[in-house]
């Protein structure tokens, strides 16, 4: 076991905020660690000190000689026209197949990846990325948010993907469900201190409320027996005949000390708007299509919400999830159709990216003054702007200096000083960290009103929905059982379509080009490795191999341009020197791929 990254007495700070604080941890080869900390903590500070972006003030970071990173680009590195083969050939220099079979492992296939990449949802951008990404076959991966704006489908995929991954991760995720299917370690950055965790991310949980616990039971019994011993001492200070007594209590009352409890972020206080709850259908859908001039994206909608339902709209990215919220509340025209809301409903409507929208000139109180509901008194608005964490002088700062976490909890305090009875959210739950969005869900299940949403959150999603509604393949309609049912069949899907393209347990085929004419296979060594030797025994056998591909098509071409004959003879005994290894190398690599399969089946 290596160690990979050894953060020593690391010290870092913005102005008067410090992030690091002589935080120490190490992470190693094995290591598959889960990174939390509230909004604002510095995690992102550390991943970029990690990566060279930026210095620490003090304190150092030791890496590994042979550290890879990889780092998941938020930035769209496509060329214009380009297809996702031909960027992840670009990108890695790795040959079409290896592309190919990685690419594969989030279902990247057909037109998916011979077509124009920048024609793709932003999803499956993504996805295209995160395969470049392990093309690059680093030792340590490095994600920030990864599930944020990715749908349900490519979270499971992602989180398949990482299961089977051999080398170490470190992930920065407030998705406590994506933390819990991939980490088995957890690393915490609370007040500026790093703690490593030997397990996953709930036990983690549970071990901090535990302590804290603790702590103040221990010192709920120091506080009672410090009381009485004061009002021992002061009742008998005075006597002398018990003065010495007295003197003698106070040297215990010295002793007695209480244990820092480790001070906890303030936790946002959200309640929604109190509204009278009401009965019957809250929207009715007939005949609806949805969609642009140029494309229509879902036919034939027939389906109605009733008062007090919080309906969940679900699909994978690009389906049209956005498209249906936006048809519903009427900032975009129905194709066909129509949507009719009920008597008296008032919407309020959280739309995505609706914090970029803020002006910027203006200040928290500025804009929360212009989102309250006429004759709401100032001292409501700056409750509610309390509960969200804008406190004291924060009320005071410009929307432009916000960070997406904080504008998206401005946006959210705006809706809570409305008087809407129903909401219409759109990924509320993006930027905001894990306590805030539990937060978030307990308000919305004891609102009276009604809750029209989508979110990737699986555990909002599970607390929250009482309805699903399904967007996809051109249809919208209410799909059968509850989010933990459509979860489960969602997993099931992915499962069988692994299973079908021989993915999971089973060895990936090898490449045809690297089959034809390659002579008999050599035999598999006696399966007593483990599967993570062997494969990456294949990753530096592929690298030799596109190696020996390029000297020999080099060789080749030279020997067709010379016209001197020594010079031929030797580029002949060069081409045939490369090939004779090339041959070699892919016959190891099917005897490897056999050997793979042999344990991968065993286990």
């Amino acid at each position: 076991m290596a160690v990979l990254l050894d953060i020593k007495n690391a010290c870092k700070r913005y102005g008067d905020q410090v992030l690091l604080d002589s935080a120490s941890a190490t992470i190693t080869d094995d290591g598959r660690v889960g990174f939390v900390g509230r909004n604002g903590a510095g995690k992102s500070t550390l991943l970029r000190v990690i990566l060279g972006d930026e210095e620490l003030d003090s304190g150092e970071i030791a890496r590994h000689p042979r550290l890879r990173l990889g780092y998941l680009r938020q930035h769209d590195p496509f060329l214009p026209g380009e297809t996702a083969l031909e960027f992840l050939m670009r990108d890695s220099s790795q040959p079409d197949w290896k592309c190919g079979e990685v690419a594969g492992e989030f279902e990247i296939k057909g037109t998916t990846l011979t077509g124009p990449v920048a024609a793709l949802s932003g999803g499956w951008q993504t996805r295209v990325k995160l395969a470049a990404l392990l093309l690059h076959e680093p030792n340590l991966l490095l994600l920030d948010e990864p599930t944020n704006f990715l749908d349900l489908r490519t979270q499971i995929l992602l989180e398949h993907f990482l299961r089977n991954y051999r080398e170490a991760c470190l992930i920065v995720s407030h998705d406590r469900a994506f933390l819990a299917a991939t980490c088995d370690q957890t690393l915490d950055l609370t007040a500026g201190k790093l703690t490593t965790y030997p397990g996953r991310i709930d036990a983690f949980l549970e071990y901090q409320r535990e302590k804290t616990a603790h702590v103040e039971r221990t010192n709920a019994a120091v506080l009672a027996k410090r009381r009485q011993l004061e009002d021992f001492i002061a009742r008998n200070k005075a006597r002398a005949s018990t003065a010495s007594r007295a003197k003698s209590k106070s040297k215990q009352l010295e002793r007695l000390e209480v244990e820092d409890v480790a001070e906890s972020a303030p936790t946002a206080a959200i309640q929604c708007p109190a509204v009278s709850p009401r009965k019957g259908p809250a929207v009715r859908c007939r005949d609806l299509a949805v969609g642009y001039p140029d494309h229509t994206v879902a036919t034939g909608i027939d389906l109605e919400i009733v008062h007090g339902a919080r309906a969940a709209i679900v699909g994978d990215n690009g389906q049209g999830k956005t498209t249906f919220l936006r048809t519903l509340v009427g900032s975009l025209p129905a194709v066909a159709g129509d949507v009719k809301w009920g008597h008296g409903c008032e919407l309020g409507v959280y739309a995505q990216h609706v914090y970029t929208s803020i002006r910027e000139d203006q200040t928290v109180l500025d804009h929360l003054e212009r989102a309250a509901a006429i004759g709401t008194k100032q001292q409501r608005i700056l409750d509610v702007a309390g509960a969200m964490l804008f406190r004291g002088k924060a009320v005071e700062k410009k929307v432009k200096v916000l960070s997406g976490g904080e504008r998206a909890r401005l946006c959210l305090a705006g809706l809570l000083l409305g008087s809407f009875n129903v909401l219409v959210l759109d990924e509320p739950g993006n930027h905001l960290d894990v306590e805030t969005v539990d937060a978030l869900a307990q308000a919305l299940v004891a609102y009276e009103g009604t809750v029209v949403f989508t979110s990737h959150d699986r555990s909002f999603m599970q607390a929250v929905a009482t309805t699903v509604i399904e967007v996809k393949g051109g249809r919208v309609v209410n799909s059968l059982g509850d989010y933990a049912a459509y979860l489960a069949a969602v997993s099931r899907e992915i499962d069988e379509a692994e299973a079908a393209d021989g993915r999971g347990r089973k060895a990936p085929a090898a490449p045809p080009s690297r089959r034809e004419g390659g002579g008999k296979a050599a035999p598999a060594r006696p399966a007593t490795r483990n599967d993570r030797e062997i494969r990456k025994e294949i990753s530096a056998l592929e690298r030799s191999i596109a190696k020996l591909d390029v000297e020999k098509k080099q060789a080749n071409a030279a020997l067709l341009a010379t016209t001197d004959a020594d010079e031929a003879v030797r580029l002949h005994a060069e081409m045939t020197a490369a090939a004779e290894k090339l041959s070699a190398a892919e016959e190891r690599w099917l005897a490897l791929q056999d050997e793979l399969a042999a344990v991968v089946g065993d286990a």
